[in-house]
């Protein structure tokens, strides 16, 4: 069992920034992957960030050039460094942990707001 805790989220307002945080812990026996992801109220979950085990990055292009995804392979952790947040940024952002099983984990989610 796999389980993934984010922290960060909260209140901001527009411009301004946060970092979540994912630490994942459990039988860990190979990451391929971890990413963010968010669902706003009415709409689709959709992919932020994602990171692959070994470094490479894609980004939505909403995101392209404010929000940063990195990780931590000793802890297990990704990041996401939110900058300039706008207020069509406001999700639950969701952390996701792909295996070379393959098999995806789900965090419980947290809420980002951004005011304008």
């Amino acid at each position: 069992q796999v389980q993934l805790v984010e922290s960060g989220g909260g209140l901001v307002q527009a411009g301004g920034s946060l970092k979540l945080s994912c630490a994942a812990s459990g039988n860990i026996f190979s990451i391929d992957s971890m990413a963010w992801y968010r669902q706003a109220p009415g709409k689709q979950r959709e992919l932020v960030a994602r990171i692959k085990w070994g470094g490479s990055t894609n980004y939505a292009d909403s995101v392209k050039g404010r929000f940063t995804i990195s990780r931590d392979n000793a802890k297990n952790t990704v990041y996401l460094q939110m900058n300039s947040l706008k207020p069509e940024d406001t999700a639950v952002y969701y952390c996701k942990l792909t295996t070379l099983g393959p098999y995806d984990y789900w965090g419980q989610g947290t809420q980002v707001t951004v005011s304008s």
